[in-house]
């Protein structure tokens, strides 16, 4: 079994917040500390209602996802931790998970799939289990297949 990482992480894509008063956050967010709000994501089978805002620009662009559920009885529980996850850009996603899930890795249940931003996502499971022993070791992790415009700003040089 190959030790090489055939993928890289390539940067910071988001942090995701959540509470139970999405008002409460796009206050703090936008109105006092002005991260302008660019999107809105609502999905009944992630039981999510959220604002997107955005910190910088092209690449360097970062994600603040200010999100409550639509029902705060349901799974996910987005509220649950206020900082609900945090996504990583990604070169290669579906790589990334094989590799990753090779090594014991445990991903949560839903595969790749379209994420609010328009990206394929995955997310990394906070814990491990007997079949995957490792997790985010308490942390949800959301890997973001990066656009080829990502790529290009933030892959390591050669040199």
């Amino acid at each position: 079994m190959s030790t090489t990482r055939p993928f890289k992480v390539l940067g910071l894509q988001q942090i995701a917040i959540g509470g139970l008063d999405k008002g409460r956050l796009r206050h703090l967010w936008t109105e006092l500390l002005g991260v302008p709000a660019t999107g809105n994501f609502r999905s009944e089978r992630e039981n999510v209602d959220e604002d997107i805002c955005t910190l910088g620009q092209g690449a360097h662009a970062v994600e603040v996802d200010l999100m409550q559920p639509l029902d705060p009885e349901k799974k996910p529980a987005v509220h649950a931790t206020p900082l609900n996850h945090i996504g990583l850009w990604v070169d290669d996603l579906p790589t990334a998970v094989a590799w990753l899930e090779s090594r014991g890795l445990r991903f949560a249940p839903g595969g790749i799939r379209r994420g609010a931003a328009g990206h394929d996502i995955c997310f990394v499971h906070p814990k491990g289990n007997e079949q995957f022993p490792f997790g985010g070791e308490g942390v949800l992790i959301e890997l973001v297949q990066a656009p080829p415009e990502v790529v290009a700003a933030l892959a390591p040089r050669a040199g």
